[in-house]
C-alpha cells in the first residue's frame, strides 16, 4: 500500500512557516509538555569531525499528544565558505508517532531550527524578563541576533534595541536593518558593558569560547538569555553570573550541564550543584518559580532541545498541507 510523504524545500518553508506568535506558542507548549515527564528525549548525538573542521548534531523527541516526532540532523562544516558553500545546512524528518512511517522530509538547511531557536528565546523572555522592557540588548550579529530580537519584540513592548558585535560594521548594518523591520530605535553599541547597563533584557547569540558578558555588569531587573553555547567548548557568560542570579533556568538541565553555560559554571566551581536550577518547562507550567520581582536578576541557558524540533516540524507540516505546498511522493 502506497504511503504519501511530503518533500518540502527551504524556499517553500520560508513562505509558509514564520517566526510569529503561533510558532512561539507551539514551542512554549512543547516545553510545558517536557515538564510533565512523559516526553521521551534522548541526549543529543554529537559527532566531532576535527579532520575536516566539522561537527554533526542529531536531536529528536517524542511528545505525547503530537501526531509525529522529528529527527533532525544538523551538520556544521566550517571550512565550507572557502569552497563557496554555507557552513550550516541539514534537514528534519517527521515520522508518525502511531506507525513510524515517514510523513515529511523538510530540506530546510537549518531554517526550522532558526525559527524554533528564536521562539525559545521569546518563551524565556515571556516568562523571565521584567514586565517593562524599554531596551533590549543583543550581543552578536549573526542570524540568531536578528531573529532573537524579532522574537523578543513580539512578547515585550520594547521601544529601543542595542546591538554589539566584534565586527562594528556588521553591528551597524544589522541595527539599520532591524530599525526598518521593527519600526523602533535600533543602534549599534561599541561597548558591551554599556549595552548591558542600558538594557533590561540581554540576549547573547555568539559562538564565543571566552565570556562576552561579565558578572561585574549585572544590575537589578536584568534578564539574560544565553543561547550561543551548544557545544562543550563554548562559553558566553562569566560563570559567576549563574551563581549571582536570583533565578537560574535551563531548557534541559541534563543537557546544559554538558553543552551550555551551566557546564562552565559547574566546571569552574562558581556553581556547586544544580539544586537551585530550574527548567523552563517547569516555570511555564507553574511547578517552579520564575521571576518574583522586577528587581530580580534572571538567567536562562538555552542549548536547543529535541522537543522544539518536534514541535516546529509538526507545526510546519500542518501549514504546508493547508498551503498545498511541497511535493507529494509515494513510498
Amino acid at each position: 500500500m502506497a504511503h504519501e510523504i511530503k518533500l518540502v524545500t527551504e524556499a517553500e518553508l520560508r513562505r509558509t512557516v514564520h517566526l510569529d506568535l503561533e510558532a512561539i506558542d507551539c514551542v512554549e507548549e512543547a516545553f510545558a509538555k517536557l515538564a510533565t515527564g512523559n516526553v521521551v528525549m534522548p541526549p543529543v548525538l554529537s559527532m566531532a569531525l576535527p579532520d575536516v573542521n566539522a561537527e554533526v548534531d542529531v536531536k529528536t523527541a517524542y511528545v505525547p499528544g503530537l501526531e509525529g516526532f522529528a529527527l533532525k540532523v544538523s551538520p556544521g562544516f566550517f571550512s565550507n565558505p572557502s569552497l563557496g558553500l554555507p557552513s550550516l545546512n541539514g534537514l528534519m524528518v517527521l515520522l508518525s508517532a502511531k506507525t513510524g512511517l515517514v510523513e515529511a522530509v523538510f530540506l530546510d538547511n537549518g531554517y526550522l531550527t532558526d525559527v524554533r531557536t528564536a521562539a525559545a528565546g521569546a518563551v524565556a523572555a515571556r516568562h523571565l524578563a521584567p514586565s517593562n522592557v524599554s531596551t533590549i540588548g543583543i550581543l552578536g550579529t549573526g542570524v540568531q541576533a536578528r531573529l532573537q530580537l524579532i522574537a523578543a519584540a513580539k512578547v515585550r513592548a520594547v521601544g529601543r534595541a542595542l546591538i554589539w558585535g566584534r565586527d562594528t560594521d556588521k553591528a551597524s548594518r544589522l541595527a539599520a536593518e532591524m530599525k526598518t523591520a521593527l519600526g523602533i530605535d535600533v543602534s549599534a553599541c561599541s561597548d558591551p558593558a554599556d549595552l548591558v547597563a542600558q538594557s533590561q533584557l540581554v540576549i547573547t547569540t555568539t559562538p564565543a569560547r571566552e565570556p562576552v558578558l561579565s558578572a561585574d555588569w549585572l544590575h537589578p531587573g536584568l534578564h539574560i538569555t544565553a543561547m550561543g553555547s551548544d557545544q562543550e567548548d563554548k562559553n558566553e557568560l562569566d560563570p559567576k553570573i549563574l551563581a549571582c542570579a536570583d533565578v537560574l533556568v535551563c531548557d534541559r538541565i541534563s543537557q546544559c550541564d554538558k553543552l551550555g553555560e551551566l557546564r562552565s559554571a559547574l566546571k569552574t566551581g562558581a556553581l556547586k550543584g544544580t539544586d537551585t536550577v530550574r527548567e523552563l518547562g517547569d516555570v511555564i507550567s507553574g511547578s517552579a518559580q520564575g521571576r518574583q520581582s522586577e528587581d530580580d536578576i534572571t538567567v536562562c541557558d538555552l542549548t536547543g532541545t529535541g522537543v522544539q524540533d518536534t514541535a516546529i516540524a509538526t507545526l510546519a507540516l500542518g501549514k504546508v498541507k493547508r498551503a498545498n505546498a511541497g511535493t507529494t511522493v509515494l513510498a
